[in-house]
C-alpha cells in the first residue's frame, strides 16, 4: 500500500464550517467536494483508495468502476447509502461513526421540550408585538406553562441517544417509560420497557430515537396521535419518515396533542409542498436537521473518520461494518 492514498470527500459541505481537516490532510491527499452528483460521485471514486461521504449515495456500479477503492469511511452512523454487498464482494472496507452528538442532540430534544413547556415563541411574539407594555400585570398568562418534573417522559429508542436523553429526563425529574421494541413483549423494572400502546398513552412528553426502517416508517400516524393525551408533546430528532407529516398537521390543527418538536423531514432540503412547513400550524417548532451539529459534534465526526482512516492504513478495523 503506498504511502500516500489518494481520497475524495465526496459532500465536504454537509460536515459544515470550522472543522479542522489537518489530522485527515497530514494522512492521506484528499479532494474536497462540497456535492456530488450520481455521476460525480462515479467519476470522483474512480481513481481513489478512500471514499468519505456522509450523505451522497455510493451505489453497485460507482464501487464496480473504482478498481482502486480500498475503504469508504462515512461521516455519518447510517450506512444505507452505500451499496454494502457490492463492497463486501469488491472487498473494499467500510467504517461508519459512532455516539459522537449524543450530547448535542440531548440539548436539542430539550430545547424544544422546554421551548414548547415555557411557551418561548409565544410569549416572545407577545413581547413584539407589545402585549407586555400594555399590561396591567407585572407578567402575562396568555399561554399555559408546564413543570416537567414529576411527568412522564416516553421514549422510543434506547441507545446511545434514547439513554442519554433519558439521563437529563430523570435529571429534571421526570419518570421513565422506555418503549419496547414493536412486536415484543414488555419487561418487568427495572431493566423495563412498556409495550408501545402503553408509551402512546401514557407519556406526556414522546420523543422518537429509533432508526428508520419497514417497520418503523409512519410509526407515529392518525391512529397514533389519537392514543395520545392531549397536552402531550411529540419530539423527532431521528428521522423524518418515522412520522406521517400529514398526520401530524391534522393532529396540530384539531388540538388533539399539546405539541410537536421537529428537527428532522422525510425529504431534506424539504420540498416546497412539505405539510409541516405550513405557516399557520400551531404549537410546532421545526429546525433544519441541526440537533446533531454542535462545533463539538461536528469535530468529533471528523476526528472518528480521521481515526478510520488511520487504523485501516495500519491493518486494524476500527468501527468497520464491512
Amino acid at each position: 500500500m503506498p504511502d500516500r492514498l489518494q481520497a475524495a470527500f465526496l459532500d465536504f459541505a454537509t460536515v459544515g464550517p470550522n472543522v479542522d481537516t489537518s489530522a485527515l490532510d497530514a494522512l492521506v491527499d484528499v479532494a474536497y467536494y462540497d456535492c456530488s452528483t450520481p455521476d460525480q460521485v462515479a467519476e470522483r471514486v474512480r481513481h481513489c483508495d478512500v471514499a468519505i461521504l456522509n450523505k451522497a449515495s455510493l451505489g453497485r456500479a460507482a464501487i464496480t468502476a473504482a478498481p482502486r477503492l480500498k475503504l469508504v469511511t462515512l461521516f455519518a452512523t447510517g450506512t444505507d447509502n452505500v451499496d454494502l454487498a457490492a463492497a463486501k464482494e469488491r472487498g473494499v472496507a467500510v467504517s461508519n461513526i459512532r455516539d459522537y452528538c449524543s450530547i448535542a442532540v440531548t440539548q436539542h430534544v430539550f430545547a424544544l421540550i422546554l421551548g414548547l413547556t415555557q411557551q418561548i415563541r409565544g410569549y416572545d411574539a407577545l413581547v413584539r408585538a407589545g402585549a407586555w407594555q400594555n399590561s396591567r400585570t407585572f407578567a402575562l398568562f396568555d399561554h399555559p406553562i408546564r413543570e416537567l418534573a414529576g411527568r412522564a417522559l416516553g421514549i422510543v429508542g434506547y441507545g446511545a441517544l434514547g439513554q442519554a436523553v433519558g439521563r437529563l429526563g430523570e435529571a429534571l425529574g421526570m419518570r421513565l417509560m422506555v418503549a419496547a421494541r414493536i412486536g415484543t413483549p414488555p419487561r418487568d423494572v427495572p431493566e423495563g420497557r412498556f409495550a408501545f400502546e402503553t408509551v402512546l398513552e401514557q407519556a406526556d412528553v414522546l420523543t422518537l430515537h429509533c432508526p428508520l426502517n419497514a417497520a418503523t416508517r409512519h410509526l407515529i400516524g392518525a391512529p397514533q396521535l389519537a392514543r395520545m393525551k392531549r397536552d402531550a408533546l411529540l419530539i423527532n430528532t431521528a428521522r423524518g419518515g418515522l412520522i406521517d407529516s400529514d398526520a401530524l398537521v391534522a393532529s396540530l390543527r384539531a388540538r388533539q396533542i399539546g405539541g410537536a418538536g421537529i428537527d428532522v423531514l422525510p425529504a431534506e432540503p424539504p420540498s416546497v409542498d412539505e405539510p409541516l412547513l405550513l405557516p399557520d400550524i400551531p404549537n410546532l417548532i421545526v429546525t433544519p436537521h441541526v440537533a446533531w451539529a454542535s462545533q463539538e459534534a461536528r469535530q468529533r465526526a471528523m476526528d472518528q473518520v480521521t481515526e478510520n482512516v488511520r487504523e485501516f492504513i495500519v491493518g486494524r478495523s476500527l468501527r468497520r461494518v464491512v
